[in-house]
């Protein structure tokens, strides 16, 4: 789909609509990608983005990163800051999944080492960790429990013991956001989320055994942790599973009728908000930080009993085996953050959809191992083409309010994936490229083929030119479980 002809470009790898484009737009949209990536973006970017830029409140820009594709209400990889005193919050620009991320672990092990064991690892992960529509996890919580896990986030975990205390320093906000009130949870959320904890849940989301490809920056890398290609490190990609979803689906409908009663015009009912200082929009951030910690705690359970099979497959204890965790971020957030607006430091309300944290070196937020460097990104692609590990930039704290991209972003849809896709085709290509793979389903892995997604080099090095983010390491898939 070609872009709006008024699109203009103001870098090698940055577009702006003006905000004359469509009427109400208080900002204009950017859109981060290069020439060829933007030419293959669907009509529904440049739709939603520029809708997007018509919320009250928002700050500089509308964003969307290389990896965009259409969405519900915001597009993936979007980003949009809204001002405290007068802009809104919107579950469209977070995402159902609230607090879908990933979550990269290092190992001392060799691609050498566990190629003849690959099968029995993979199928051992697979009966270890639940995976599909309506996965349930080992963890058994009460609902006093659950309301801990909803605050306490991954420290509930640790202090539980599925986890190491150094895991907590590796967390985006050391692994439970703070303002999260259980009271502000509907009885069906709790329902959907309480058997959930150590689950990875269905369509995108994976557990990826993965060997480092290619170190760009070796200094970096051996500060995450990463010391050599031929590495094998764990990728874990899941969120909040139906606990988040419901959640959002509880407020969006309060939103519509909110959007009413503060005279908020309605542009998309699937971009519903709410004043961030209303009473709606308090509840509503409080619910979804909720489902944010209970996702990092999610994460944090996956962890614990990846690095147990690990112990059982090669009879090493993690510690031996060096499985420390390198970071874990989130991509479908709403954040409290600080950034210099107009020359002043102003507190706003970050929207990432799709959209990845990625802060520069000295931020006070990181932990202290890598406060000097920068923040740990990670950067996930499809089963078959690998990942990536970047780093966070000064850069992308001055142009994206701290964001970058989060994936490759699809290309095609998963009932066009279905049609065009055969499945014992597919399992036989991964094999020929050395990936072993279990899934939950067939139609679900045909739909997470490589074909249905954008070239995640593509995409990561118009993140790189543009600076918002640069290359670490690249990491190629050999085992993949998928729900």
């Amino acid at each position: 789909m070609p872009a709006p002809k008024e699109i203009k470009r103001i870098s090698e790898v940055i577009w702006e609509i003006p905000q004359t484009y469509k009427k109400g737009m208080k900002v204009p949209a950017r859109i981060y990608a290069t020439k060829e990536l933007l030419d293959s973006m669907d009509e529904g970017v440049f739709e939603q983005v520029t809708n997007v830029a018509c919320l009250p409140g928002i700050q500089k820009y509308a964003l969307c990163m290389p990896d965009g594709h259409w969405g519900y209400g915001f597009p993936i990889g979007g980003v949009a800051a809204f001002d405290f005193e007068n802009g809104v919050i919107s579950p469209g620009g977070i995402g159902f999944d609230i607090n879908c991320g990933m979550r990269l672990v290092r190992t001392n092990l060799t691609i050498e080492e566990v190629k003849p064991k690959l099968k029995e690892l993979v199928d051992l992960l697979f009966q270890t960790v639940p995976t599909g529509v309506g996965a349930t996890g080992f963890v058994k919580l009460s609902n006093s429990q659950f309301d801990e896990v909803m605050v306490k986030g991954a420290r509930w975990c640790v202090e539980h013991g599925y986890g190491w205390k150094e895991d907590l320093e590796r967390i985006e906000e050391h692994g439970a956001i703070k303002g999260a009130d259980p009271s502000k949870v509907s009885k069906k959320a709790r329902e959907r989320g309480i058997d959930q904890l150590g689950t990875l849940g269905s369509g995108n989301h994976y557990l990826e055994i993965q060997v480092v490809d290619r170190i760009f920056d070796q200094n970096v890398a051996e500060a995450f942790g990463i010391e050599q290609e031929g590495q094998i490190v764990v990728m874990i990609h899941c969120g909040s599973r139906g606990f988040g979803h419901q959640i959002a689906t509880d407020y969006l409908k309060v939103f519509l009728d909110a959007m009413k009663k503060y005279g908020i015009p309605l542009l998309d009912k699937e971009l519903a908000c709410a004043p961030i200082d209303s009473p709606e929009g308090k509840d509503y951030y409080s619910a979804m930080l909720c489902a944010a910690n209970m996702a990092f705690a999610n994460r944090q359970v996956i962890l614990h009993r990846v690095r147990e099979a690990f112990e059982k497959v090669f009879k090493k204890s993690p510690e031996e085996l060096g499985m420390h965790l390198v970071y874990d971020v989130a991509h479908n957030i709403a954040k409290a953050e600080e950034y210099e607006i107009d020359g002043k430091i102003k507190k706003v309300l970050v929207h990432r959809k799709g959209s990845t944290r990625s802060f520069g070196p000295g931020h006070s937020e990181l932990a202290e191992i890598y406060r000097d460097i920068g923040q740990p990104v990670i950067i996930g692609g499809s089963m078959e083409t690998g990942s990536y590990l970047l780093v966070g930039t000064k850069r992308a704290m001055e142009e994206t309010f701290g964001s970058t991209c989060h994936g490759s972003g699809r290309t095609m849809s998963r009932h066009k994936a279905k049609k065009e896709i055969n499945y014992n085709q597919l399992i036989k290509q991964m094999e020929e490229r050395g990936i072993y793979v279990r899934a939950a389903s067939k139609s679900g892995l045909v739909e997470e083929a490589g074909a249905a997604y954008k070239n995640i080099s593509d995409v990561v090095e118009a993140v790189d030119r543009a600076g918002i983010s640069r290359k670490v390491a690249a990491l190629r898939p050999i085992g993949n479980i998928k729900g």
